[in-house]
């Protein structure tokens, strides 16, 4: 299938329909990966942050979720505003 490079404001880019988009199963991203001189993009399976909220349980339970640096520091003076 070819398709036309189109100006999108500064850079370039291609439309991909509707149709291809559900048979390769894209929804919102894409991984993208350069191979050579070939443009090879994947469906995202994972959304961002997903997971967090069980492996923050899971650290609470664990008593792993202690702060690594102290909130205010000895060198710190405290204004009043």
């Amino acid at each position: 299938m070819q398709v036309n490079v189109v100006r999108i404001g500064n850079s370039r880019g291609i439309r991909i329909s509707k149709r291809v988009l559900e048979q390769c199963q894209i929804e919102e991203t894409v991984e993208m990966e350069i191979k050579g001189s070939k443009i090879i993009l994947s469906p995202t399976r994972r959304r961002p942050r997903e997971g967090w909220t069980a492996a923050a349980r899971q650290m609470s339970q664990a008593g792993d979720d202690a702060l690594l640096l102290p909130d205010v520091f000895d060198d710190e003076v405290e204004v009043e505003w």
